[in-house]
């Protein structure tokens, strides 16, 4: 008999997403025990697209609340159609009645945002809150209420309580610490860039039609792209992209010349492709030794 794990490590498998087996136990304890799963790592290793391979497997919506510097509770929250309200008051006017509190806070009205939108399901959808870093630590705080009592007020209509609680994935560049309370709250796992071998299976199973050398070599120049003190580090997201564009091109093969030709797609800084280009030639040994 198949364990739940495994039964989801399939589900994920199949909509192209290959997690380690760390990453499938954090996403089924998430559906498990309720409790969020804070993925941290560096960009481009994957934490976005766990969020949205778990939806894919589950079966379910996906709801993302991408973080930024002056998020407040309200952007995340609701707003009111402010227009909509203003054409029901002409409206009304027309008709010669006269408008009350409850006539332009209806819930018709109501703008959801990405958490009032994830409570207001059915069927619990996965809440993806992306690169909470990004937010200060007083939006961090109001998470906190949130998490731990899954019920939002809006002043005009009452506290809406969730439906069906989410599945809840934050995910962190780290940028900034995020504080203890949150951590203790959440399931927690380490994403790395992952192995050369556990990347190459990556590329097969998104770019199925890649050339087997092709898709080595590139593999083999990405690993030594990480080793090097790049600003931006490239993350799997640059290899498909890079693996994608060689084919787009018909190279059937890295030379010194095709890597100066694309490294706009694996390399997205001015100065690190300075870089890379003082290294090149290390670059080819490590790409040709994976043919």
């Amino acid at each position: 008999m198949s364990s739940p794990s495994a039964d989801l490590g399939a589900a994920l498998m199949s909509t192209g997403y290959l997690p380690s087996p760390a990453l499938t136990t954090a996403l089924q304890l998430v559906t498990l025990l309720g409790k969020p799963l804070l993925l941290e790592g560096p960009a481009g290793v994957g934490k976005t697209q766990a969020a949205k391979a778990l939806a894919l497997a589950l079966g379910t919506s996906l709801i993302r609340l991408q973080c930024y510097e002056g998020l407040d509770a309200q952007a995340a929250l609701y707003e009111w159609n402010y227009p909509r309200q203003l054409l029901h008051l002409r409206l009304l006017e027309g008709q010669g009645q006269r408008e009350s509190e409850q006539d332009l806070y209806r819930p018709e009205f109501l703008l959801r945002r990405p958490l009032l939108e994830a409570i207001s399901q059915e069927v619990a959808p996965v809440l993806l809150i992306d690169e909470v870093d990004r937010a200060d630590e007083a939006f961090e705080a109001f998470l906190l209420e949130l998490l731990a009592e899954w019920q939002i007020t809006v002043p005009e209509l009452g506290t809406l309580t969730a439906k069906s609680r989410p599945h809840v994935i934050l995910t962190s560049n780290r940028e900034r610490d995020l504080s203890d309370a949150l951590r203790r709250r959440c399931l927690y796992l380490w994403v790395d860039y992952p192995t050369p071998e556990a990347e190459l299976d990556i590329v097969r199973a998104r770019l199925p039609g890649v050339e087997a050398r092709l898709a080595r070599q590139v593999v083999g120049a990405a690993a030594y792209l990480r080793a090097l003190p790049l600003a931006k580090t490239p993350g799997i997201a640059e290899t498909l992209d890079w693996v994608e564009a060689l084919v787009a091109l018909h190279h059937d093969t890295l030379t010194p010349q095709v890597v100066e030709e694309t490294l706009g797609c694996v390399v997205k800084l001015r100065e690190d492709q300075a870089v890379v280009r003082q290294k090149l030639q290390a670059l080819m040994t490590a790409a040709l030794q994976n043919m």
